[in-house]
């Protein structure tokens, strides 16, 4: 592997990681080795969001 296809493949993980891309392909890939069915990505991210929102642990007070 070249230095620069190091350097992408770096970079890519850690824009998928920076955006959650990598966390709904964890999910996905969860889903399927469970065999159960994923709900859609805009129910995962709103799912996603009401849990940080009333998540005590992610507030300062």
């Amino acid at each position: 592997m070249t230095a620069v296809t190091r350097w992408w493949a770096g970079l890519r993980w850690y824009l998928k990681e920076a955006t959650g891309e990598a966390r709904w392909e964890r999910y996905v890939a969860r889903c399927a080795a469970e065999g159960r069915e994923p709900m859609s990505r805009r129910a995962y991210e709103r799912h996603r969001s009401d849990h940080r929102e009333h998540s005590a642990a992610g507030r300062c007070c």
